[in-house]
C-alpha cells in the first residue's frame, strides 16, 4: 500500500472512530433518559426523543464514514456493522413512536451492546 493511500485511510479511520465513539455515548444516554421518564420526570421523554434524533443522525453519519473508510482500503467490517446498526436503529425509532415497548426495549438493549462492541472494535483496528 502506498503512503498516500495509508494516510487517507488513517484520516478516514480517525473520522470513523470519532463518529462511532460519539454514537456510542449518545446511545448509552438513551436508557438514562428513558429511565428518568419512567421514574416520574416527564421532561425526560423530550430528551429521549431528542436523543433518538441525535442517535439516528450519528448512525447514518457513521455509515457514510465507514463506507469512505472501506473505499480508502480500510477495514470493511465496520461498514457492514454500521449498516446493520443503522437499520436496527431505524426500526427502534419507529417502534418507539408506535409505543411498541415489547420491541423497543429489547432492541434498545441489543443496539447499545452492539455499539459498545463496535466502539471497542474500531479502536482496536490498525492501519
Amino acid at each position: 500500500m502506498t503512503e498516500a493511500v495509508t494516510t487517507r485511510a488513517s484520516k478516514a479511520l480517525l473520522v470513523t472512530r470519532v463518529l462511532v465513539s460519539a454514537h456510542a455515548v449518545a446511545i448509552i444516554g438513551q436508557p438514562v433518559f428513558a429511565g428518568g421518564y419512567l421514574g416520574g420526570d416527564y421532561d425526560m421523554l423530550w430528551l429521549h426523543r431528542w436523543g433518538a434524533d441525535a442517535v439516528s443522525f450519528l448512525a447514518y453519519a457513521q455509515v457514510v464514514a465507514a463506507l469512505v473508510l472501506w473505499l480508502k482500503r480500510g477495514s470493511r467490517w465496520v461498514f457492514g456493522v454500521s449498516l446493520l446498526i443503522a437499520a436496527g436503529e431505524t426500526a427502534q425509532y419507529f417502534a418507539g413512536l408506535a409505543g411498541a415497548l415489547d420491541l423497543h426495549i429489547p432492541l434498545g438493549v441489543a443496539l447499545v451492546t452492539g455499539m459498545v462492541l463496535t466502539t471497542i472494535g474500531i479502536w482496536r483496528v490498525t492501519q
